[in-house]
C-alpha cells in the first residue's frame, strides 16, 4: 500500500468500513427476522419427518428420480460454463480485449460502455445456450413444456433484450460515478444500487412480467368470491386474483406474490384453475401469507442493503491493482485516459466479480426463502385448517411438476428455494398434531 496516494487508502478504507457496517447490518436482520421456526409448538412424539414413500407411489418416485437425473447434467453444466466463461473473460485480458476489438468503431464513451454491455451480455447467453436446450430437451421430453422451439426462442431473445437495457443503464451510470468522483464513486452507487433494487421490484409486475405473460382478472364466479373473502378474511387486502396464461409454456402448476404497495398482486397460472376450488384456495391461502408478512417488500428492502454492501467491497475490488493488470488493464490511467477502474474495458472484471458475488450468497438466499416459503405454508394451515386438503395440493405440485422429492445437499445449496414437497406435507402432519386436527392419512396406500 505505500505506493498508493493517501487519499486513495482513505476511500478504500472508508469503503471496507461501509461494506462490513452493511454487511453487518443485513446479517443481524437476516438473524433477527427469518422464521427459523415456522411452526411453533410441541408435537407429541417429536417432529414429524419427511417420507416421500407415505404420499408418493413407486412410479412417482422413480419419475422424480429420473427426472433429477436428467435436468441436473445441463443445469450444473451450465452453471460451471457460465462462470467459467464469465471469469476467464473478467480475470484476463481476454475480457478487455474483446470489448476493445468490439467497441472500436464507437468513438465516444456512452455508446462504448452500452456495446460492451451488449457485447458481454450476449457472448454469456451464447456460453450458456447449449445447456439452456439441453435442459428445455429435457423438459420436452418429460412434459413440462408446452412450448415450440421458436416459441422458447423468442422469449429467450426478450430474456437478452432485457438484459441489454438493464446492464447497459446500470453500467452507464456506474461508470459514469466512475470517472465523475473516482474515490468516492461507491458512496452514490451504494445509494443508487438500494434505490434501483426497491424500484425494479416495485415496476416488476407492470413493466417485466407482461413482456413473458398476458393476465387477466379471475373470472366472476364462485372460486374468486371465496378467495377474495378468504383475502378480506386474512386482513390482507387483495383488489383482484390474476391469472397467467402459463400454459403456453408450461405445465407445471404455480402461484405467486409480486411488487408491493399499490403493484402487489397475486397470481396464479391458469394450469392451475383445473384444480379442485380447495386445493386453489390452499395454494392462494400460501401467497396471502407472504402479502400478510410483507414478504417482497421486505426481500426487496434486505435485497437493496445488500447490493449496496456488494457496491463497497467492489470498490475495494476494482482499485486492487493486481486484478486490473490480471484483466489486461494498467491501474493508472493514461493521458488519454485509458487504464484505471473507469476504464471501459474493466467491465467485463466488474461483471465477473457480481457473478461471483452472486453465486456464493445464493446458498444464504435459498436458505432463507425455505425458512420463509415454510411459514407461508404455515400460515396457509391456519387461515384454512384443512391439512388434508394442504396434503393432497402439494401431492399434485409435486407431481406435476416434477418435483425432486429427495433432494441432496448441493441441490439444496443451488437451486431449493422452497421445501421439497415430502416437507411440506410433513409440516401439514405436525400442524394438525399440535392443533389437535385430524391427521391427514398417507396418500400411498
Amino acid at each position: 500500500m505505500s505506493g498508493v496516494p493517501t487519499a486513495d487508502r482513505r476511500s478504500r478504507l472508508a469503503a471496507a468500513v461501509g461494506a462490513a457496517v452493511l454487511f453487518a447490518t443485513v446479517g443481524a436482520i437476516l438473524a433477527a427476522t427469518t422464521p427459523w421456526n415456522p411452526l411453533p409448538g410441541s408435537v407429541p412424539g417429536g417432529p414429524v419427518s419427511p417420507d416421500p414413500s407415505l404420499d408418493f407411489s413407486a412410479a412417482e418416485i422413480a419419475r422424480s428420480r429420473a427426472f433429477d437425473s436428467a435436468i441436473n447434467p445441463p443445469a450444473y453444466a451450465g452453471l460451471v460454463a457460465g462462470l467459467v466463461a464469465v471469469l476467464v473473460l473478467g480475470l484476463t485480458p481476454l475480457g478487455a480485449r474483446l470489448i476493445r476489438w468490439t467497441t472500436a468503431p464507437a468513438r465516444r464513451r456512452v455508446p462504448r460502455i452500452a456495446l460492451a454491455a451488449v457485447v458481454l451480455t450476449t457472448v454469456l447467453r451464447l456460453a450458456g445456450l447449449p445447456f439452456d436446450i439441453w435442459s428445455e430437451s429435457v423438459l420436452r421430453r418429460y412434459g413440462l413444456s408446452t412450448q415450440t422451439w421458436p416459441e422458447w426462442l423468442v422469449d429467450q431473445l426478450k430474456s437478452l433484450a432485457l438484459s441489454w437495457v438493464i446492464y447497459s443503464l446500470v453500467l452507464l451510470l456506474l461508470y459514469g460515478l466512475l470517472r465523475r468522483f473516482p474515490r468516492y464513486w461507491w458512496t452514490g452507487a451504494a445509494a443508487g444500487a438500494f434505490v434501483l433494487v426497491v424500484g425494479i421490484s416495485f415496476l416488476y409486475p407492470l413493466a417485466i412480467e407482461p413482456v413473458f405473460n398476458k393476465f387477466h382478472s379471475l373470472p366472476a364466479g364462485k372460486l374468486r368470491t371465496d378467495l377474495l373473502a378468504m383475502a378480506e378474511r386474512d386482513g390482507v387486502p387483495v383488489e383482484d386474483v390474476l391469472v397467467a396464461d402459463a400454459s403456453r409454456r408450461t405445465t407445471a402448476l404455480n402461484a405467486y406474490v409480486s411488487g408491493f404497495g399499490s403493484t402487489r398482486r397475486i397470481v396464479v397460472y391458469d394450469t392451475l384453475l383445473k384444480s379442485p376450488p380447495a386445493r386453489i384456495e390452499s395454494i392462494v391461502a400460501h401467497e396471502l401469507g407472504h402479502a400478510k408478512n410483507d414478504d417482497v417488500l421486505h426481500g426487496t428492502l434486505i435485497g437493496g442493503l445488500g447490493v449496496a454492501a456488494a457496491v463497497c467491497l467492489l470498490h475495494l475490488l476494482v482499485t486492487s491493482p493486481r486484478l486490473l493488470r490480471r484483466a489486461g488493464i494498467e491501474p493508472a490511467p493514461d493521458d488519454q485516459g485509458a487504464g484505471g477502474p473507469a476504464d471501459p474495458r474493466s467491465i467485463a472484471l466488474v461483471l465477473a466479480l457480481v457473478t461471483a458475488a452472486t453465486q456464493l450468497g445464493t446458498p444464504v438466499q435459498n436458505l432463507i426463502s425455505r425458512r420463509i416459503e415454510a411459514r407461508a405454508d404455515a400460515h396457509a394451515l391456519d387461515l384454512t385448517r384443512d391439512p388434508s386438503t394442504f396434503v393432497s395440493m402439494q401431492h399434485e405440485l409435486s407431481g406435476r411438476n416434477i418435483s425432486d422429492l429427495r433432494p441432496d445437499a448441493l441441490e439444496r445449496l443451488l437451486w431449493m428455494s422452497h421445501p421439497a414437497g415430502p416437507e411440506r406435507i410433513a409440516m401439514a402432519r405436525e400442524w394438525a398434531r399440535i392443533h389437535r386436527v385430524k391427521e391427514p392419512p398417507p396418500l400411498n396406500r
